[in-house]
């Protein structure tokens, strides 16, 4: 067995493996983007019915707070997109502290959309309240979705957050650089999902209504 046979091997099972990585997390974002696609066509099919309430509805929550965390996010998936930039050309410091950037403005992120939860929850607005039943139909379901939609995203931000902070740590100890990156590549293409998931729910619930 040669050098050069052994080599050629193992550059072609390298290339498997990226290519298998990336198919395979594209495979795992389609799967997100049918879930989120189904619950936007839920939200479509009952604004249809509740044209009125659900503009009623939309108008009360904040739309600072919405634009703010689309800032935010949008933000956040050029600091990561970044991240992959740096690594690529050698610089894991600054790879790395790209990504904890992305990590504080996911943060950002969260602790914002809290407070505006914790809004509604002190008025007596949330799932299955006394308030929000006596409300009326329409701002019952449109609540009921935003709270479920929202929640489901904040749940993706979380992981997203976590996912950012494990490869962060590859990176900084040189486990992920510019020969192997599919983990981080793959974990920013996560994040990107994050946002665009986002791109749509601040219009549907904030501006549309």
């Amino acid at each position: 067995m040669t050098s050069d046979g052994f080599d050629g091997r193992e550059r072609e099972k390298g290339h498997r493996d990226y290519t298998g990585s990336k198919l395979g997390m594209w495979l795992f974002l389609a799967t997100e983007v049918f879930f989120f696609a189904a619950l936007f066509l839920l939200y479509a099919a009952y604004r249809l019915r509740y044209a009125e309430g659900f503009r009623q509805a939309s108008s009360s929550l904040s739309l600072f707070a919405g634009t703010v965390n689309t800032a935010v996010l949008i933000t956040s998936s050029l600091t990561a997109a970044l991240s992959v930039a740096a690594i690529r050309r050698g610089r894991k410091n600054h790879s790395t502290l790209l990504l904890l950037t992305t990590v504080g403005l996911g943060a950002v992120f969260l602790v914002n959309k809290y407070f505006e939860w914790q809004d509604k929850f002190s008025h007596g607005i949330y799932p299955d309240s006394a308030v929000l039943a006596g409300l009326g139909g329409a701002e019952s379901v449109f609540y009921g979705l935003y709270f479920f939609t929202t929640g489901m995203h904040a749940l993706h931000v979380i992981g997203g957050v976590a996912l950012l902070c494990l490869v962060a740590a590859l990176v900084y100890t040189g486990r992920v650089d510019g020969q192997d990156s599919i983990r981080l590549e793959n974990s920013v293409l996560y994040w990107h999902l994050v946002d665009v998931i986002w791109i749509y729910i601040f219009p549907l619930f904030y501006l549309i209504g």
